[in-house]
């Protein structure tokens, strides 16, 4: 609800003749000047209005009155003068935004208690059914949650999405007012009519405290939400890999396979994440363990793209290198991953190193598979695939290692390009770069594809 500042300001600029809630005698002077000292922000200028008998609850444009403005504005002084002058608080704009629910969102702590003590309704609703307390419970202070509770604010309300306060808390990683939804008897388990549990919402912010709080006061880890992702598979998707080792402490299952058919390890090697990594050895993780066959079926529209492509089974070890991860791949040949492990499509450690941006993890695959003229199934080379990875920060670090390496230019993969041609037809940068380590020792100049020279037969084994 961040976007009604300009709706409010929209209201201000048409306090006479805009369209209003509900039909209100024509503005006096006096509560033009209201409006307009309350925009101001000047005390003295509402409180000389209010003298001339400016009406504190007239309804303004969309319902709002100019104690909301006042909210909105965050000035505590002007929220004070209204209350004190007879502004009520039962009155919620066209929206069904009461002053409690947008001071609960704006989170000024003053304001919210001014306005409880006031004693502003607790069940008033918006019109998607959110209440108070849900929004006090993501955005508010948590001393105004606890408040609500003990005054009898419903912590398991309903809205028009089936949300409850304590998933509102949860999406936020609002640990303290999860904390005392809780204790309040909020439902750990109650799912909302999207398939997500309290669970799920801490999960997706990452608050290792939040998620935990939940697990403590018996949310269920075995439950599944759509698509049958498990609160593992969540924290994966969502790169949370904090909570992602919470849940491996956990008890949650190391085997189970994601959407692209990847477990826990292939997750958290492809991240790098080495607390995770740890975690999952520690419970038993096999470094050797293959990706496999999702078990969702992805679902397209025409003309809004395909499914991934299918990918060959690969271990963790191969994923970290494709991503550049050195010290994930370290610590999982210390736990025992093959280092000579091919793909089906003949990808190896260092062919995955290529890909992975980084010239440490390369520097590792060439120490464990010293081969630096490797092919896969397509004849790529891991020449090939950098210079096909377009410029990147350590290319020139990466192009010499390979140099160095004994990696040769000249070699065609199938479709007959060999790796100076593919630098020599691509970006001018990586171009430059190439044949910094990879001089042109023909004389000859590849300008353009039409001038290119078949290499002799022999070049190309």
């Amino acid at each position: 609800m961040r976007e009604r500042l300009p709706r409010l300001l929209l209201a201000i600029a048409c306090l006479v003749g805009c369209g209003t809630a509900q039909a209100s005698p024509p503005a006096t002077d006096a509560d033009t000047a209201l409006g307009a000292a309350i925009r101001a922000n000047d005390v003295g200028g509402a409180r000389a209005a209010l003298a001339q008998h400016a009406d504190v609850n007239r309804r303004l444009a969309f319902g709002a009155t100019p104690l909301g403005w006042a909210v909105d504005t965050q000035n505590a002084e002007m929220v004070s003068l209204l209350l004190e002058r007879g502004a009520t608080l039962d009155v919620a704009d066209s929206d069904g935004v009461s002053p409690l629910g947008l001071a609960c969102e704006l989170g000024n702590a003053a304001i919210v208690t001014k306005i409880l003590d006031a004693g502003a309704p607790l069940r008033t609703t918006r019109v998607d059914g959110v209440t108070p307390l849900a929004i006090c419970a993501r955005y508010g202070p948590v001393e105004a949650v606890a408040w609500m509770l003990a005054h009898g604010a419903t912590p398991d309300a309903l809205d028009a999405r089936g949300q409850t306060p304590l998933m509102w808390a949860a999406a936020a990683g609002r640990r303290e007012a999860v904390a005392l939804l809780l204790k309040a008897g909020a439902d750990a388990n109650r799912v909302s009519k999207a398939g997500f549990s309290p669970l799920f919402f801490a999960i997706k912010s990452g608050d290792v405290a939040a998620t935990d709080a939940l697990l403590s006061a018996g949310a269920r880890a075995d439950y599944r939400g759509p698509e049958q992702t498990s609160p593992l598979q969540l924290a994966g998707y969502q790169k949370r890999y904090g909570v992602a080792t919470l849940l491996v402490a956990r008890g949650a299952d190391l085997t189970e396979r994601d959407r692209e058919g990847k477990q826990p390890l292939h997750i958290a090697a492809a991240a790098g994440d080495l607390d995770l990594i740890k975690a999952l050895l520690a419970r038993g993780a096999d470094p050797n363990g293959l990706t496999g066959q999702s078990r969702i079926t992805w679902v397209t529209e025409a003309n809004f793209g395909v499914p991934p492509p299918a990918v060959p089974p690969t271990p963790p070890l191969l994923l970290a290198a494709a991503n550049g991860q050195a010290a994930a791949m370290t610590l999982l040949l210390a736990a025992g991953a093959d280092p000579h492990f091919v793909a089906a499509n003949g990808t190896t450690v260092v062919l995955a190193a290529a890909r992975g941006g980084s010239a440490a993890a390369l520097t590792l695959a060439l120490r464990l598979a010293p081969d630096a003229n490797v092919a896969d199934a397509h004849g790529d080379t891991a020449l090939h695939v950098l210079v096909g990875g377009g410029m990147q920060p350590e290319l020139g670090a990466m192009l010499q290692l390979l140099a160095a390496h004994g990696a040769r230019a000249d070699i065609a993969n199938r479709r007959g390009t060999t790796p100076t041609q593919m630098a020599d037809g691509g970006l001018s940068e990586v171009k430059a770069v190439f044949h910094e380590h990879f001089p042109d020792r023909t004389g000859v100049k590849l300008a353009d594809a039409g001038h290119r020279q078949k290499l002799p037969a022999t070049a190309q084994n």
